[in-house]
């Protein structure tokens, strides 16, 4: 048994701990140099990599073109979060987080800054209003699912993912503790799907989006590497409506936007047309891990 840490009064940041992504935390926010970011033509401009949390708004984007809304139309830059992208000045004057994604958008009179993929969600959903609900209760219910995956998914990442996957030394105790929260979260979802077609009934909404390129990306098998231990598969609603919002053609180009990682089929680093999506070989696409 190992020796039991003891807290010390006051914490101080070792900068060698934390496993594969210790250089990108830090206990201090703010730029850490100087570099700007490029514009393209399009009015809406995203900073991102396709994490979840970056998929959810490439897909959005994606849904909303094919949806017929032309000025939905977008361009999209790599943030390399490895590189530390996410600490340069024009980005932190963006996301004074340093997460991605970011969103910039020039249409309005003075260019609208928008960070955190559920506001951008959100945001995005309004301005075209698609992706909504139009009853009141089932909007209500839709941004409560929303909300519930925001608050959610940082026990399935950073909790269950880092423990499980990258931290530097495997521990029982903290990865039984997120692999239970995990699965609970995934009967939430699967008592809710067992009667409902998408999250708010029969709608397909940004809490869908919102909720798949987590929890679908994982019981699909692109999360972690952790879909046996978890046993997704006895979550036979969740894995029907992942499946089907897999098969949809906007959700398949919104994974491939800023994807720096996996099947080079499925990468597509920067996206400024519908065009550049013929680059890629389609047929040579696979389950790649996200």
């Amino acid at each position: 048994m190992s020796e039991e840490y003891i807290p010390p009064k006051v914490w101080t940041w070792d900068a060698e701990s934390g496993g594969k992504f210790a250089n990108i935390n830090r206990p201090i926010a703010g730029p850490t140099s100087e570099k700007e970011l490029p514009i393209g033509k399009h009015p809406h401009q995203l900073y991102s990599l396709a994490t979840p949390n970056g998929v959810k708004v490439t897909v959005l984007f994606e849904e909303l073109l094919a949806a017929g809304f032309k000025d939905a139309e977008y361009d999209a830059y790599l943030i390399n979060i490895g590189n530390g992208d996410q600490f340069g000045s024009d980005f932190v004057d963006i996301n004074p987080n340093s997460k991605i994604p970011a969103l910039m958008d020039h249409s309005t009179a003075k260019p609208t800054r928008v960070f955190e993929s559920g506001a951008i969600l959100l945001y995005l959903a309004e301005k075209f209003d698609a992706f909504l609900t139009k009853d009141p209760a089932d909007r209500a219910e839709m941004l409560s699912w929303l909300m519930w995956q925001m608050g959610s998914a940082p026990y399935l990442g950073g909790g269950f993912g880092h423990f499980y996957a990258y931290a530097p030394e495997k521990f029982e105790y903290p990865i039984n503790r997120f692999a239970m929260e995990t699965k609970r979260q995934l009967d939430v979802l699967d008592r809710r799907l067992a009667d409902n077609q998408f999250m708010t009934g029969g709608d397909y909404t940004i809490a869908d989006i919102a909720i798949w390129s987590w929890y679908g990306q994982l019981v699909l098998g692109r999360l972690y590497s952790a879909a046996e231990f978890l046993d997704v598969a006895s979550y036979k609603n969740v894995m029907r409506w992942a499946e089907e919002i897999d098969a949809r053609p906007a959700v398949l180009r919104g994974r491939m936007v800023n994807r720096a990682m996996g099947d080079p089929a499925m990468q597509l680093r920067e996206r400024h047309d519908a065009e550049d999506f013929e680059t890629q070989t389609w047929d040579k696409i696979g389950t790649d891990e996200s």
